[in-house]
């Protein structure tokens, strides 16, 4: 989590720290801490939460993903040893937050009300980004 007020480098700092671990990765060191690091950005307020997390068509009964799944389906995806961040910049609240609750804790696994389970992968981690 980097927490701190508008305009204050949050988001160069951990910008800074991925092409830093990037780099060194690239130059060659062999330690198993540096890696080439992806980072995937989304608001989670600036969007409804069937945006977010996926819904299902009233009159079809497609499911559709939203943001976050297909997020993490293009990080599980990659099968390289390359971290993956999945960055919400944003104010977390209650209600989008909840659904994270199986990503936070030690299954680190995407529940979506489809029923369908995403497990992340070792690789990959939530980056908050927010105000307090």
């Amino acid at each position: 989590m980097v927490v701190g007020l508008t305009l204050t480098g949050k988001t160069c700092c951990h910008k800074m720290l991925g092409n830093a671990l990037t780099q060194l990765k690239r130059d060659g060191d062999e330690s198993p801490h540096y890696e080439v690091t992806h980072r995937y950005t989304l608001n989670p307020k600036s969007v409804t939460m069937g945006e977010l997390y996926g819904s299902v068509n009233a009159m079809t009964q497609e499911w559709t993903d939203g943001l976050v799944p297909t997020l993490v389906r293009m990080a599980v995806g990659d099968e390289t040893l390359n971290r993956k961040w999945i960055v919400f910049d944003g104010p977390v609240d209650a209600i989008w937050i909840e659904n994270m609750n199986t990503v936070l804790d030690d299954n680190k696994m995407l529940c979506l009300s489809n029923g369908e389970r995403i497990k992340l992968t070792r690789q990959m981690h939530m980056v908050f980004e927010v105000n307090d």
